[in-house]
């Protein structure tokens, strides 16, 4: 059998290992694969007869790179936004217990005791949460051999672990009496100091990733996330028994975190919609859905908290309402964050609007020629000089200069 024979053969072959053995021979360890469906080839890229970051907002026109995704899509599992929801009313239980013992008095010492512990629990379950996130434990504790202000998840690690020793401490301590009972005191209030950033930090970790969703709402997404803690804290004491005189501190704490709560749902919901595709997953699939609940529920709870009445079971379902829509707003944000890196019409048009990258080259136009307005400010970054572009390639006509 000659060589030409041979090679046609090959070159009938469908597995995609075409080899003249002339030129090479096919040996090593993959050599015996099959490639059962090659690829097929590419087609060309057809000439653009628009400028492209001048491209409208339909996404069957806009171009991008073949349809596919730019980014990888995240891969956290369910118990990051569980951790989020618990972290969050962690935080907040341990300021409202601290401001109880400050000016709450004898009557409401029952109620501070009960913030701390819902303190402390929390600060235990959020840390189990992450740790199975992680897979084991060891990794939580690398992320704490570094300290960096920079980095919200450097600093988020240390907050956990700081609010964790600190409420514990303080739980255990405080009914204590003398220096003992001082340093729990003092150990409530580092608690709470730490509390603060506690129920907001996670909005400020994944806005600072390049997930376009994430990114276009990071400076409404803390405050919703505080406010909601606030809103999940108060719902969450009010379910145990409490007494008159503690309903009525519950009572307005809760309605102000679900007050602020309602108005920066709508606050984030805006600040999505500034780009159509990147505020889409929040109006459909399955992210859609449960940003809707989670609106509904909280509006309920709302509704029935402030209706007029005291009866237990208004009560008890108002902030059942409540959690359910709290716990349903972590899962939408996560599940809208991964919708989002897989659309890469959400990252080209979110760019094109002046946002990612646009914001770091310290560029001040959008491509309609209006100045843009960043979602956050960029320090210390100078325009960007103007350099001409060579669309020659990809249009059929020039671009005005």
């Amino acid at each position: 059998m000659s060589d030409d024979t041979l090679l046609d053969r090959l070159q009938r072959k469908a597995d995609g290992r075409n080899i003249n053995p002339r030129a090479g021979i096919l040996e090593g360890e993959g050599s015996q694969q099959q490639v059962k469906e090659p690829e097929q080839a590419r087609q060309g890229i057809d000439v653009l007869s628009t400028v492209p970051s001048r491209s409208g907002p339909d996404s069957a026109v806009a171009p991008s790179y073949y349809g596919l995704p730019v980014l990888k899509e995240p891969l956290w599992i369910w118990t990051v936004p569980a951790y989020f929801y618990v972290g969050g009313a962690a935080g907040a239980a341990s300021v409202l217990g601290v401001a109880l013992e400050a000016f709450g008095g004898k009557r409401l010492e029952r109620l501070a005791e009960r913030c701390h512990a819902v303190a402390v629990a929390g600060d235990i379950v959020s840390a189990g949460l992450l740790i199975h996130d992680l897979g084991r434990p060891s990794r939580f504790l690398n992320m704490l051999r570094v300290f960096r202000p920079t980095s919200p998840m450097s600093m988020g690690s240390w907050v956990l672990a700081g609010s964790g020793a600190a409420n514990s401490a303080a739980f255990v301590l405080r009914p204590l009496p003398g220096a003992l009972g001082a340093m729990g005191r003092a150990a409530g209030w580092m608690g709470a100091a730490l509390g603060l950033p506690l129920a907001g930090y996670t909005a400020v970790l994944v806005s600072n990733t390049a997930v376009p969703l994430w990114q276009q709402v990071g400076r409404t997404l803390p405050l919703f996330f505080m406010s909601s803690a606030t809103a999940s804290a108060g719902s969450l004491l009010s379910l145990f028994p409490h007494s008159d005189a503690e309903e009525r501190v519950l009572r307005r704490f809760r309605i102000a975190g679900k007050l602020a709560e309602a108005v920066t749902h709508e606050a984030v919901e805006l600040e999505a919609r500034q780009v159509m595709e990147v505020g889409k997953p929040l109006r459909s699939g399955a992210s859609g859905a449960l940003w809707a609940l989670s609106r509904t529920c909280s509006l309920a709870g709302l509704v029935m908290d402030v209706l007029p009445g005291r009866a237990r079971w208004k009560q008890v379902t108002a902030d059942v309402l409540s959690t359910v829509g709290a716990v349903a707003m972590r899962y939408a944000v996560i599940q809208a964050g991964k919708a989002s890196a897989r659309n890469p019409q959400a990252t080209f048009q979110g760019q094109r609007q002046g946002l990612g990258a646009a914001q770091v080259e310290g560029n001040t136009e959008a491509s309609d020629g209006k100045p843009l307005s960043f979602p956050l400010p960029v320090l210390g970054q100078s325009a960007a000089p103007k350099t001409a572009m060579p669309y020659a390639r990809f249009m059929t006509t020039q671009p005005e200069p």
